[in-house]
């Protein structure tokens, strides 16, 4: 028998529409098949019995790299403008010698979440976007035999870190100093439909949702901030504004990412918890409400 070396679990490769990513790809999960199971009873005896029923595809969720993730970025913004696109691909599964050994295919496939981690002034990781994907169908095949897959991810992706960004708002002066915002995922809402004699439900795009913003800044240049929430949550006045959220190279000269922000409102502001005699800089956590953001593509 020939003996079947172990599959490697850091080896794979992310295709959209044939052409192979060359965005640094950390991690990939999901997007398999998987069905409900009905558990029935038989009569008024206590027998029961069980059976596989509906069939549904769970979304594949990648963690990646922005250098070289133009194509998947362009994707994720036609999904923002409400131009939700359907492409298929496939993630190939490698060993330690980088020899395919499982192809996992992806038919007509939604983005369905994109997640922008939390940024962080103080933080020196390399920062990654997680991306969900649904496909409408699904296959997995062995490989027996193929070329080998080709170190192609983009080289300069420490170029993205969670400490450089900068957040601007129209009549706001001062946000460009925020210290840190939260993880954010804007969501694309689905609804699944089984049609005849289908085998997997049809998946169609429905409410598009864009989620608030929260952060900190420090004490200091918060006072735009403090006259907003007065004029808004205390006035009520409606105040709206628009900006844009900017991801940065280290050095912050350049924009990697641009999300820009519209109709953009204050809604909570509060100074952050206060102890006697720490040797901290005072703060003041801001959430926004946002009504639309759209993705534009920096370098």
């Amino acid at each position: 028998m020939a003996l079947r070396r172990s599959y490697s679990a850091g080896h794979f490769e992310l295709a959209i529409d044939g052409q192979p990513s060359t965005a640094y790809l950390r991690s990939v999960e999901g997007g398999f098949a998987h069905a409900a199971v009905v558990d029935e009873a038989i009569g008024s005896q206590w027998a029961h019995v069980k059976h596989a029923a509906t069939v549904d595809i769970e979304p594949l969720s990648i963690e990646l790299g922005l250098a070289g993730a133009g194509d998947i970025l362009d994707w994720i913004a036609a999904s923002w403008r409400r131009e939700p696109a359907r492409r298929s691909g496939q993630v190939t599964h490698a060993t330690f010698d980088l020899q395919p050994t499982l192809v996992h295919e992806l038919y007509d496939a939604l983005v369905v979440e994109t997640t922008f981690p939390a940024l962080d002034g103080a933080s020196k990781e390399a920062a990654y976007l997680k991306v969900k994907l649904q496909p409408e169908r699904v296959s997995v095949r062995p490989v027996v035999a193929g070329p080998p897959l080709l170190p192609g991810a983009a080289t300069d992706q420490k170029r993205w870190v969670p400490s450089a960004f900068r957040l601007v708002l129209d009549g706001i002066a001062g946000l460009e100093h925020a210290s840190k915002l939260d993880a954010f995922t804007i969501k694309q809402g689905t609804k699944k439909l089984y049609v005849g004699g289908e085998r997997f439900p049809q998946v169609e795009p429905t409410k598009l949702e864009f989620p608030n913003l929260s952060g900190q800044i420090a004490l200091a240049h918060a006072d735009d901030l403090l006259a907003w929430h007065d004029r808004a949550v205390v006035g009520g006045d409606v105040a709206e504004t628009s900006g844009a959220l900017e991801l940065l190279t280290p050095d912050r000269r350049e924009v990697l990412l641009r999300i820009a922000l519209y109709e953009v409102g204050l809604f909570d502001l509060q100074v952050a918890q206060a102890q006697a005699n720490a040797d901290a800089i005072k703060r003041v956590k801001f959430q926004l409400y946002v009504g639309r953001m759209e993705l534009e593509r920096g370098l």
